[in-house]
């Protein structure tokens, strides 16, 4: 109670001037309502990640105007207080959604703001992500303009902690009070709609069709040896990451083509947003020179006259409706690049339709397209072996029929084409009239009944001949991580569902790599593709188990094993896995599509050279 009440109380004349006084001091408030006087910027957001006036309406909430969203249908502009408080658990900043509308209003604007506290769950309720705390249905006037920004929290090593999250045994972190000099995920929580700033930022995700790159406020942490951030370890998610997108005109502030290891001079600084694609945001209305640091595609060396080259690629959902100069830059890659190899299992080899989705499965037009492409490079004449799918039973772009296959220079290996293999037959190894190992068809699907392998693409096995000597290869394309929980979600840590069946599929792998060595030890067996998974993972565990299988990419230094960046992260997914029969394998991760914004695939091609 006020030491001394106002003029109103002394007299009041009826019980409805007493009410209506009471509310214009603010001590009164009506149900489901909040006065000036009550509720400022830090008390909607509060010291968790839901705010405790969600749902109530609040009224003339101050705060100077630091940005404004003018396009799109989410358009809006935050406010952020000039007098914070002292709890550093609570952000003072905060979005002001006018939906399509554009709000009338500039930078530098003193405004005060009424409307409904929301929730807002990009990607909806269900999707398992963060919300941001948002003013809707807004009414706002403006008190003065031109006045000055408050300054931009630095993020930097020193205030972004090495924890990424707090662990709530797969639980959601939503209620839990935040904690931002312990956790990554808090530090920026307790920042969400404040201006925040990166200085000289460094690039560890390519810049994007969408305009949006990835930088780090962390950029001596886990570098690899080309300026990215490596993904080496469940518990280190390299919490510096931050995505940064542009709330400048595009054309008089054109986004930056930026490459991994590029930097974004001087200051980057803008709100701290939060979306579906990967979490935290810049939302920059300044934006640092970009400085091209000139990364360079990789090749690696030809093979020698005794060795034999395998590769393996990711085409990225290849088909004849791609434009040529997909088909004339991924044959480029195996020319010069890759050095022209011997074998090349491919992945994401689509149907000869592409995305319509009919009953097309034959991809002959599709492979043929590409054979040409690499011979017209300069590059070998090279034939196609493969197995159509049946119609969408292998998951991927629906209408696609993705699959694997191999690509094999004749003039450098044989093939001897053997009879029964097809969408269901399991092939198996076995040994011919002369003791020798080989396999029931060539090529031929692993056990392609077998659940692991529902919705998801079947392993394909063939025999090659080199130099006399036979050398099999399985094309792989484990299950994706669709339906994970995201590192930067609300369940910490994340559940990794896709995980049970990409073991499952290991395990079949690992087993029929043990029945081929249990007819002949020495055999000589490569394992490759898109495994989805990381070197780290509990499916490379199971595919290697019992010293069956090595994955090459652990003989690697460390900050060179990934060939593929996902939100600023670099990680390994595709592997090359060699039995004990091949005793020295020269293994390379070529460079060359990752790391920059123009890409023929998403995934860098690998190679291995072996003496058979």
């Amino acid at each position: 109670m006020l030491s001394k009440p106002p003029s109103p109380y002394r007299r009041p004349a009826t019980i409805g001037a007493v009410i209506a006084a009471a509310l214009g001091a603010g001590l009164l408030a009506v149900p489901g309502s909040a006065t000036a006087a009550e509720v400022r910027i830090h008390d909607i957001q509060g010291s968790t990640r839901v705010s405790p006036h969600a749902g109530e309406k609040v009224a003339d909430v101050p705060g100077v105007v630091t940005a404004i969203r003018a396009f799109g249908s989410s358009r809006g502009f935050w406010i952020q207080d000039e007098k914070p408080d002292r709890d550093q658990a609570t952000s003072e900043g905060i979005f002001v959604f006018t939906g399509a509308k554009t709000p009338e209003v500039k930078v530098g604007d003193s405004v005060q703001v009424s409307g409904t506290v929301t929730e807002y769950y990009p990607g909806g309720a269900e999707a398992g992500l963060q919300s941001v705390t948002q003013i809707t249905k807004p009414e706002y006037k403006v008190a003065s303009s031109d006045t000055g920004l408050p300054a931009a929290f630095k993020l930097n090593a020193s205030t972004v902690p090495d924890r990424y999250a707090p662990d709530a045994d797969g639980g959601s972190i939503e209620d839990v009070k935040l904690k931002p000099r312990s956790y990554a995920l808090d530090r920026y929580e307790s920042l969400e709609g404040m201006r925040t700033q990166l200085s000289d930022a460094q690039v560890v995700g390519a810049s994007s069709e969408f305009n949006e790159l990835w930088a780090t406020a962390e950029p001596r942490t886990n570098r690899t040896e080309r300026g990215g951030t490596l993904y080496s370890s469940y518990k280190d998610q390299n919490g510096g990451r931050v995505k940064v997108t542009s709330l400048l005109p595009f054309d008089e502030h054109p986004f930056p083509k930026a490459n991994v290891g590029d930097r974004l001079d001087g200051v980057t600084a803008g709100p701290l947003d939060y979306d579906q694609f990967g979490g935290y945001e810049l939302q920059a209305t300044e934006l640092g020179k970009h400085q091209d640091k000139g990364l360079k595609h990789e090749k690696t060396r030809k093979a020698g006259s005794s060795e034999l080259s395998v590769a393996t690629y990711n085409v990225e959902n290849l088909s004849p409706k791609d434009k040529p100069a997909k088909f004339d830059r991924l044959a480029e890659a195996v020319v010069a690049n890759l050095a022209s190899p011997d074998v090349i299992a491919l992945e994401e080899v689509q149907d000869d339709n592409g995305p319509t989705n009919d009953k097309v499965v034959a991809a002959g037009e599709t492979l043929k397209k590409l054979t040409e492409a690499i011979a017209a490079a300069g590059g070998p004449k090279y034939e196609a072996r493969q197995i159509d799918p049946a119609d969408d039973q292998d998951g991927g772009q629906p209408g696609g029929n993705i699959r694997v296959g191999f690509l094999f220079n004749p003039e450098r290996v044989s093939f001897k084409d053997v009879a029964g293999g097809d969408a269901n037959t399991a092939m198996k190894p076995v040994k011919d009239d002369n003791g020798k190992v080989t396999l029931s068809a060539n090529p031929g699907r692993i056990d392609p009944a077998d659940k692991a392998w529902e919705n998801s693409r079947k392993p394909l096995a063939a025999e090659f001949t080199f130099k006399g000597k036979p050398v099999f290869v399985v094309a792989n394309h484990f299950n994706s991580k669709g339906g994970d929980q995201g590192l930067e979600g609300l369940h910490q840590p994340p559940a990794r569902t896709s995980e049970t069946q990409r073991q499952a599929q290991a395990t079949v792998v690992n087993t029929w790599v043990k029945s081929l060595l249990a007819l002949d030890p020495k055999a000589r067996v490569v394992v490759a593709g898109d495994l989805n998974d990381f070197d780290f993972s509990p499916s490379l565990d199971t595919l290697t188990k019992g010293g069956v299988l090595t994955d090459l990419v652990t003989r690697l230094p460390r900050d060179e094993r990934y060939g593929y960046v996902f939100n600023g992260n670099s990680q390994v997914l595709d592997h090359m896995l060699t039995s004990r029969g091949i005793r020295k394998a020269d293994y390379d991760i070529v460079h060359i599509n990752a790391e920059f914004a123009d890409q023929a695939s998403d995934h860098d091609p690998q190679v291995l050279r072996i003496r058979p």
